[in-house]
């Protein structure tokens, strides 16, 4: 990492939160052989540390790797810390109804932070993603590029997969995207999804769907419910985002300028400026380079400034 290669150590990850998000992303990092040094913290030390001993266990199969329980003294040189710490979403609980209780975590998280002048990259993840997202923007001393939400990145991996289904096509090769905010008011940007080039309403055809709006809507709810569904059913979701994680973390630590729909501070795009959500944005070593403007019809923006405001009556009620 260019600016602090003598202050980080790009083979060295943190990991604040222990719980089902926190240790199933230890694990998906660990299985990915992109660091040889993870430090797992919670406030439960004794979790932290049985989490530790069983990855740490199984790294002789994947490669050779120090994964230990530690403080926040342990964060300094870390490439990335990964935040997960929060109140877990609870069936029939929206993600902004957590917002209080883990708006109180993430600015104690970060202010903890703080005291270390810590100079790599915070990947945020708790929920709700965006919110929080600008909670550790407004509290952290870090520059806000440097603070990354996982945003979208796992609803758009929803819609690929839903929509790889629907057209029998490989989901790699589907490329659309959920953007604005991880929750309610998410939007699926239909009109510039694709398959690899081919418009995406044309593939349908091809594939024998012809009731587009129906169809989209329908795959929107579905895209926009797992989670809940998930819930439900096994009272938590932890392997997808994980998988998030492993993926947001390789763009970062290789460098990748890969693209993905992450929380980040809006600047006037789209007519939307003064808060977080989720767009497509270039991300590398130094955190988002910067946002991808990626084409909109009238009514994704005006779903969009929607979006926004409601991330925005949210984020006002904290202060």
């Amino acid at each position: 990492m260019s600016e602090k290669c003598e202050c980080v150590n790009v083979r060295k990850v943190v990991i604040v939160g222990c719980g089902f998000v926190g240790s199933a992303s230890a694990f998906a990092l660990m299985q990915s052989g992109l660091f040889s040094e993870m430090v797992l913290i919670d406030v439960d030390k004794d979790r932290a540390e049985g989490e530790a001993m069983d990855i740490s266990h199984g790294v002789c199969f994947v490669g050779s790797a120090q994964v230990v329980a530690g403080d926040y003294s342990d964060l300094a040189d870390a490439a990335i810390i990964v935040v997960t710490a929060g109140a877990a979403q609870k069936p029939g609980e929206t993600r902004l109804d957590l917002v209080q209780k883990n708006a109180k975590i993430m600015t104690s998280v970060i202010e903890q932070i703080n005291a270390i002048d810590y100079k790599g990259i915070l990947l945020i993840v708790s929920n709700p993603v965006d919110i929080l997202t600008a909670v550790a923007q407004k509290v952290s001393n870090l520059p806000a590029k440097r603070i990354v939400g996982s945003g979208t990145t796992l609803d758009t991996a929803r819609l690929k997969h839903k929509l790889g289904e629907h057209l029998s096509v490989d989901s790699r090769d589907v490329h659309a995207y959920i953007i604005g905010e991880h929750g309610d008011s998410e939007i699926a940007a239909w009109s510039s999804a694709n398959v690899s080039g081919v418009p995406l309403s044309t593939m349908c055809e091809m594939r024998g769907h012809y009731d587009h709006v129906n169809n989209t809507e329908a795959i929107a709810e579905q895209v926009k419910n797992s989670a809940y569904e998930i819930i439900e059913k096994k009272h938590a979701t932890y392997y997808g985002i994980a998988m998030v994680v492993k993926r947001l973390c390789q763009a970062i630590v290789l460098d990748e300028k890969s693209i993905f729909p992450v929380s980040i501070s809006m600047q006037g795009e789209y007519g939307v400026e003064g808060v977080v959500l989720s767009m497509p944005a270039i991300l590398g070593e130094e955190g988002v380079e910067c946002s991808m403007p990626i084409s909109l019809d009238e009514k994704e923006v005006a779903k969009l400034h929607e979006s926004a405001d409601t991330l925005r009556e949210t984020m006002d009620s904290l202060e």
